[in-house]
């Protein structure tokens, strides 16, 4: 496939949208089973081919079956949604193949919804449509208003999809489902309307900062590496911040030493990546989800993406939710957002759980507790209370279990996974487990309490890297939040 311009793009767009839609000729049904991780993990490859396998059988010509990714609610897998002409999409929870087979049946064949498996009506990419509609997009039958419309469930209509703006909308495998959804008409503005300057100039506007963690401001990044001299130049989109694995290598020197063959350990970043990176080359290293902002902010301009999120901080973050709650899965909300609204309506505490914390920004991230719910998710705000927004870890953590636990477990983690090259994080971090075993097993002393303490400052004022500088945080945030957990352990 050859795109030469814009109305190339949108020859295929169009095309695409047409094959997607349903009509009285030969579409008139379309089964979209969501293949996430999630969902596969839950049986959706099973449900999928129990589907292919009762169309086979049915002969019927004018039923589609489809594939697309995750909606972000992985608690809820798998997860297939049924459409018929002129009617509203239904979407069911907790398919498995004999669900399947009995929604087919009565479904798909019949017409009538199976309300007892039903999750919600309408589906994620309809939501500000049925917002202004009051419920049913214009010309769609409402089978069953006793089911929920999605626009009624906070897990969707208190997230702002700008990253994830296409999920459970297009099969990733599909390049022309991507450029339904207006795929690549930003990179064609950037190459046909805008030189480098003035791209660098709208990134600066828009106020977007890294999302891996320290929040440093995107723009100014690429305005670094833009300046000096070089016949070469590199971007590189740091996929490599999740856990478990090669943790350290989401740190991005540690990264550039992966690519080049070297082992995965960071350096000193004087002179920084921007002046000297991968091979020696100005280099501008941001994370998938940065990156993944950039295609908006330059189709839709910097002034439309400063409206969303706080003064200091535009846009949205990606979190990942999980523990005690409800709703596990990915969410995206502006940044401003409050712990509280993601704990309490986003993803709903399990019934009979007092949530008393949570633990953010991931292994390295601090414990904050339920009193401090109300702070913003931000940058500074979540900093100055001990703890970061990171790469978008979200533990909640009923009162039933052990902030020192918490500790370390995460610490542990941190202590497995050092690059062993600074002695502070590679000794202090393994030092700071055996404390912590001890007072777990109940042989500690007031005196290790304060011992763990001390070597979590030294590991974080003196690591050489921001990972080894953070591995303190579960201890110190759990010390300062709930050091009469401790207290009452060695006692």
């Amino acid at each position: 496939m050859v795109v030469k311009d814009l109305e190339g793009l949108k020859k295929i767009k169009n095309q695409t949208l047409e094959i997607q839609s349903l009509d009285d000729t030969k579409n008139r049904k379309r089964i979209t089973v969501h293949m996430g991780t999630c969902g596969i993990a839950s049986g959706a490859q099973d449900v999928l081919n129990t589907f292919k396998k009762l169309v086979r059988e049915s002969k019927e010509k004018d039923i589609k079956i489809e594939t697309t990714g995750c909606m972000g609610i992985c608690s809820k897998e798998p997860l297939v949604t049924v459409e018929i002409i002129n009617q509203e999409p239904i979407i069911y929870e907790y398919v498995n193949n004999e669900k399947a087979m009995e929604i087919f049946n009565t479904h798909i064949q019949e017409g009538k919804v199976l309300s007892k498996y039903a999750f919600v009506r309408g589906k994620e990419s309809e939501i500000e449509e049925r917002v202004q509609n009051n419920g049913a997009i214009k010309g769609q039958e409402v089978l069953d208003d006793s089911i929920k419309g999605i626009e009624e469930i906070p897990f969707f209509n208190l997230q702002k999809r700008i990253v994830m703006r296409n999920r459970g909308a297009i099969d990733p495998f599909k390049i022309n489902d991507y450029i339904a959804r207006d795929g690549y008409e930003a990179a064609y503005k950037a190459l046909k309307e805008m030189d480098s300057k003035k791209i660098i100039q709208t990134i600066l506007d828009s106020g977007l900062r890294g999302r891996g963690g320290a929040g440093f401001p995107t723009g100014l990044k690429w305005k670094f590496a833009s300046q000096p001299q070089s016949e070469e130049k590199y971007i590189i989109c740091n996929a490599d911040e999740g856990d478990p694995g090669a943790f350290v290598c989401g740190e991005e020197t540690a990264l550039i030493h992966s690519i080049q063959g070297q082992r995965g350990n960071p350096r000193l970043k004087i002179p920084y990546p921007a002046e000297k990176g991968l091979f020696n080359k100005p280099t501008v290293i941001d994370n998938v989800e940065t990156l993944a902002n950039i295609a908006p902010i330059i189709l839709k301009g910097s002034d439309w993406f400063t409206k969303i999120g706080t003064d200091k901080s535009k846009g949205t973050k990606v979190f990942s939710i999980t523990g005690d709650i409800v709703n596990v899965g990915c969410i995206e909300v502006p940044i401003g957002t409050s712990i509280q609204t993601v704990i309490e309506d986003i993803a709903s505490p399990m019934e009979g759980a007092k949530i008393k914390a949570v633990q953010l920004g991931g292994p390295s991230g601090g414990c904050l507790p339920v009193q401090y719910f109300d702070t913003p998710l931000d940058y500074e705000p979540l900093k100055d209370l001990g703890t970061i927004m990171g790469s978008g870890g979200m533990i909640a953590i009923n009162e039933k279990k052990s902030a020192v636990d918490i500790a370390r477990f995460f610490v542990r983690f941190c202590a497995s996974e050092s690059c062993g090259k600074c002695l502070p994080c590679r000794e202090g971090t393994r030092q700071m487990v055996n404390i912590l075993d001890k007072i777990c097993s109940g042989n500690g002393t007031t005196e290790d309490i304060n011992k763990l303490e001390d070597l979590a400052l030294v590991v974080k004022k003196t690591s050489l890297c921001g990972l080894g500088k953070t591995a303190s945080n579960p201890v110190l945030s759990t010390l300062q939040y709930f050091r009469n957990e401790y207290e009452a352990i060695v006692q």
